[in-house]
């Protein structure tokens, strides 16, 4: 009976480790066969005084799931001949879930084309709607139901719209899937003639610009995307775990968060500033060798003194991981700046709260006689899953 008090105490910490590292392989291990974590849609919208026209691409992982049956050859990939064959359930998928109203009143769309595009080294179904032109004092209104009521997933639609060569930005996720915008006359520039058919005493102004009336204010709407962003990003937060596991001083943990923070901040400003831009697939092959480095020093090296330095310079590769989805926005630069500050402003609060939730359980268990296995078993884990991401987006 002595011999198994001593011995409980011993193995019970161990199998938590076991059973919590078990649980962390599962989320962060992803599998086509489920609902993925982050469904990503993009629109651009283009309006002028002959028509509208709609461009919506939509990743095909989210097609293959909202019509299982288009995969006949059950590979998770859409070939060209399935996306023939079944044009006419895409076509019924897409205009069912994208609705554009003016006013209370359904436009119906003419589609175009349908095609299937590669953007940041993903595949997407693109399709091109046209609609009728709208006219100054139209209530031009967007509705994309898609996934709007499945919440194991998080779906995202990122809109770029342009009226008149005046331009705006929205993000619809979660329950605001409404984007609302005001036609107005056309900006007039200063010392052009106004057009003959105007009245001269028409009340409204010639420098009325297209007024945006979004379901949520523009800068929270990008914050918004910057929370979801990285906490769908399970890459990087393992690459943020790796480099906490392991036991170091306060001043050690703070230089980390903020070389990383500083780091993945620079390219990922320079990278939707187009200054920077290196081929996704090297950028998403790089971090997670990133994740297998940190996890293998935590396993072999016995002192690690400046671990911020090598953050830093794995931190400017995951900003390029990070700039991915504004970049194809393609926002406008005189719009760019409040865009970025608050994407990455949503970046950061999940970041810090990630750190500041660790870091008292990471104290709590390095009191314990078993926290060197707890490193070492979680490091291994940790390794896998970065080695099997690498040699998966090497021959991706």
């Amino acid at each position: 009976m002595t011999n198994s008090n001593k011995i409980r105490p011993k193995v019970r910490p161990l199998t938590l480790i076991l059973l919590s590292f078990c649980l962390l392989a599962f989320i962060t291990y992803p599998t086509n066969a489920s609902a993925h974590a982050y469904s990503a849609s993009y629109t651009k919208i283009t309006m002028d005084p002959k028509q509208t026209e709609v461009v919506f691409s939509l990743d095909t992982l989210s097609v293959l799931e909202l019509i299982p049956k288009i995969d006949a050859n059950k590979n998770w990939v859409i070939e060209k001949s399935e996306m023939k064959k079944e044009r006419h359930h895409l076509e019924e998928l897409i205009t069912e879930g994208l609705t554009l109203d003016n006013g209370n009143k359904e436009q119906s769309p003419t589609i175009k084309k349908m095609e299937l595009v590669k953007k940041e080294n993903k595949e997407f179904l693109s399709v091109t709607m046209n609609f009728p032109a709208f006219s100054p004092g139209d209530t031009i209104v967007f509705n994309d139901g898609f996934y709007f009521n499945d919440t194991g997933t998080n779906y995202v639609n990122l809109i770029s719209a342009s009226y008149m060569g005046e331009t705006s930005e929205a993000v619809l996720q979660g329950k605001e899937r409404t984007w609302t915008m005001l036609a107005t006359e056309p900006q007039v520039e200063q010392g052009q003639e106004q057009p003959a058919e105007k009245d001269a005493n028409q009340d409204q102004p010639s420098s009325d610009k297209p007024v945006e009336k979004a379901t949520s204010s523009s800068w929270f709407s990008f914050f918004k995307l910057g929370t979801l962003h990285i906490l769908t990003g399970y890459d990087h937060l393992l690459f943020l775990f790796a480099l906490l596991i392991r036991k170091q001083t306060f001043k050690q943990y703070a230089a980390i968060v903020t070389s990383f923070t500083l780091a993945h901040s620079i390219t990922l400003s320079l990278a939707v500033l187009g200054w920077v831009s290196l081929p996704s697939q090297f950028v998403e092959a790089t971090i997670a060798f990133s994740i297998c480095y940190v996890a293998l020093e935590n396993i072999f090296r016995r002192k690690i003194n400046h671990r911020w330095s090598i953050t830093f310079i794995f931190g400017l590769i995951h900003g390029l991981g990070f700039a991915s989805i504004l970049r194809e926005m393609a926002i406008p630069k005189s719009h760019l700046a409040v865009a970025l500050i608050n994407f990455n402003l949503g970046i950061e609060a999940v970041q810090l709260l990630i750190v500041l939730l660790l870091l008292p359980i990471l104290a709590y268990i390095q009191k314990k006689k078993s926290y060197g296995r707890f490193v070492q078993i979680g490091s291994i884990i940790i390794t896998a899953l970065g080695a099997f991401w690498l040699i998966e987006r090497i021959f991706s």
